[in-house]
């Protein structure tokens, strides 16, 4: 593949999910993307044999990869609450800057029924898969037990998604400011009631 088609290829995923962003999962269409990307309209079955559905997974893919790298990152820190904080920090950054119009692309694949594409659903779910096991090994990390780590991980994750949309629609970052407060308290009231009084190595 020649350095040309790839990046062809390569814009071509990454303006699908920024339309998934924005627009959702079924206004993402290959004219869209052809047209937020510049790519050539040759280049679409020449790079996606499978169409509209393997450009969105791929998308998908993209998306969760950014956030994972970005939840990875955050975990790396000493302090797991610190990590959270920084996580819905992240998402406040993302909505102001874009005026309230960048979502997450994972929710617009997950919300849509796709019934003639059900591995778009199950593309979301691995996404939510992942993020959600990187924060439960987090907590998981720093002496709580796996059970309530994953269940943790999993509230995180449904507060944080749930507070994007709720901004979206108020064009205010007040749901996810409330919510990032609660969970910042829930957390260290957890980690202050842990089995273990210090971080396993």
């Amino acid at each position: 593949m020649s350095p040309r088609r790839s990046d062809s290829r390569d814009r071509m995923v990454q303006s699908a999910a920024a339309l998934l962003r924005e627009y959702g999962a079924s206004a993402t269409s290959i004219d869209r993307v052809l047209a937020h990307s510049g790519a050539p309209r040759g280049s679409v079955y020449h790079h996606f044999p499978g169409g509209r559905t393997q450009l969105i997974d791929e998308a998908v893919a993209l998306a969760g990869d950014v956030i994972a790298g970005l939840i990875d990152a955050a975990t790396r820190a000493d302090d797991p609450v610190r990590a959270v904080d920084a996580f819905f920090a992240l998402w406040r950054d993302r909505l102001v800057e874009s005026g309230f119009r960048a979502g997450c692309p994972i929710v617009a694949v997950a919300v849509e029924t796709n019934d003639d594409a059900p591995q778009l659903a199950r593309s979301a779910a691995a996404v939510f898969a992942r993020w959600r096991e990187a924060l439960a090994e987090l907590l998981v990390r720093h002496g709580l037990t796996e059970e309530r780590g994953r269940r943790l991980g999993a509230f995180i994750i449904a507060a944080v998604e749930g507070a994007v949309i709720m901004c979206r629609a108020e064009r205010s970052t007040a749901p996810l400011e409330a919510a990032a407060v609660e969970i910042h308290d829930l957390l260290l009231n957890a980690l202050h009631q842990r089995p273990e009084a210090e971080p396993r190595p």
